[in-house]
């Protein structure tokens, strides 16, 4: 399905009973709607599920300029009004996560609950020494290069191009700052692998940033790790939507002001 947006035709995926309250897979770069596949069967028995592909990403088309986090959060805004129809809990895993945290900031009116799965705040936070130098024919990028080529209404032609504006976007993008962060007021669960390429300094950073955060740390896992430990993933993420939010015995201590809050602030 494809939804009209002002910026683009965005492709879509539907799952599970229109009534319940929806739930939007936002995916990471260079991917797509396949990446949720271990996650959909879960959630659709509870939610709405709803996987938009981003500008440039499997079925929906690139469009002129740049790829920019703030572009694909405003897309993600109009397709949650448009689509979703009221607020939604936002899963994000890497670009997506980081979206599901330009939400939280820009239309907390829009945001119930938020998953951030392998995101970074900062381009500071990812740990990738090798990006700069990387090519669209790189061998680590086969498997996206082939699903680009399957799947996108450009064809395999258009691939360096797309490759070439994710990686200036993650060199440069995003700039978020731990100030903003702390006005985030939805409830956010960070989740990373303790073998991602996120630093886990900066992942803790982001829960201490939170007013109403939590984390958890996947053992064994890699910045893969809804595909790699699927259960202990979809666990977390139904039972963080759907229970009350927990008081921390130590919440004051990440307030601001306080010996933690000062570094959050």
């Amino acid at each position: 399905m494809y939804a009209k947006l002002s910026r683009l035709k965005m492709y879509y995926e539907e799952y599970g009973d229109s009534s319940q309250p929806p739930v939007v897979l936002l995916h990471g770069g260079m991917s797509g709607a396949q990446t949720w596949e271990q996650q959909i069967d879960p959630l659709s028995a509870r939610y709405r599920v709803l996987i938009p592909e981003q500008q440039g990403h499997a079925h929906t088309s690139d469009v002129a300029g740049p790829l920019t986090y703030q572009a694909m959060a405003n897309d993600t805004v109009e397709f949650i009004e448009r689509v979703a129809g009221q607020p939604a809990h936002v899963v994000g895993h890497s670009d997506g996560g980081i979206l599901g945290l330009f939400i939280a900031l820009q239309r907390p009116d829009l945001l119930s609950r938020a998953v951030v799965i392998g995101a970074n705040f900062h381009k500071d936070g990812l740990f990738w020494p090798a990006l700069a130098d990387a090519d669209p024919d790189d061998e680590d990028f086969a498997k996206s290069r082939e699903r680009y080529a399957a799947l996108s209404p450009e064809g395999e032609a258009h691939w360096p191009v797309i490759f070439g504006k994710t990686q200036q976007m993650w060199l440069t993008e995003p700039t978020l700052t731990r100030a903003e962060i702390t006005t985030i007021t939805a409830p956010v669960l960070v989740m990373v692998g303790d073998d991602d390429v996120i630093s886990h300094s900066h992942s803790v950073e982001l829960y201490e940033a939170l007013a109403e955060g939590q984390m958890a740390m996947i053992p064994g896992t890699s910045h893969g790790v809804k595909k790699e430990k699927p259960e202990i993933v979809n666990r977390l993420i139904l039972d963080f939507l759907a229970a009350e939010v927990m008081p921390s015995a130590l919440k004051s201590v990440r307030a601001p002001g306080s010996i933690l809050g000062k570094t959050c602030s």
